[in-house]
């Protein structure tokens, strides 16, 4: 999960609400699949298409044809969740239900969260998913993405919030040739100030 977050740049609730109906193998290049975005300023959560890309789509491929069978659930009623929770799905009477519950946001924190403490020893020594989203944005700009280009990614609304994503080191240099563009708007202006001074 923490891989895909970081290849297509999905949330980590996004991510977590993913349906079997949602994974289309055939769009695209390499398919892409449906998540419940996060609407700006409130409006309430709007259906998005996310990429796979190559490395993505051979990740979750695997990953459906040879974990997501060892759930208790049924994999192929199109409710069920891609990502089911450990916990065995019931249904009202006890009996077990074809679609099990979805695992949480706060269960793949925890998850990450151990994992780190486990494995990472490095300069980052916490994962958490919204990093995970942070570096996807970051390297896929790094890669030539346009801005643009990672905003759809994100699914943001605005390139303003989508700048504010890529990490630092870009974001100086975008504010550099910025600043530079600005310093020579004043000067010109200075300029013909004097020259109508003189």
């Amino acid at each position: 999960m923490a891989k895909l977050i970081y290849i297509s740049g999905v949330r980590a609730s996004e991510l977590c609400q993913m349906r079997m109906k949602d994974l289309h193998w055939k769009a695209g290049d390499f398919g892409r699949f449906v998540v419940q975005g996060k609407g700006a300023r409130g409006s309430g959560p709007r259906q998005r298409e996310a990429f796979l890309f190559a490395e993505g789509r051979e990740l979750l491929w695997w990953y459906v044809e040879e974990v997501r069978g060892l759930f208790s659930d049924d994999p192929e009623h199109p409710e069920s969740p891609v990502w089911p929770s450990e916990r065995l799905a019931r249904g009202l009477g006890g009996m077990p239900s074809p679609v099990g519950p979805a695992v949480t946001t706060s269960t793949l924190r925890k998850a990450l969260a151990r994992a780190s403490e486990a494995h990472l020893a490095g300069p980052v020594e916490r994962i958490f998913p919204h990093l995970l989203r942070h570096a996807c944005a970051t390297h896929r700009y790094e890669a030539g993405m346009s801005l643009w280009e990672v905003q759809k990614l994100l699914g943001h609304d605005w390139t303003t919030t989508t700048v504010r994503y890529i990490n630092p080191r870009e974001l100086h240099q975008m504010g550099e040739k910025s600043q530079v563009a600005r310093s020579r708007r004043g000067l010109e202006g200075l300029r013909g100030y004097y020259d109508l001074a003189a």
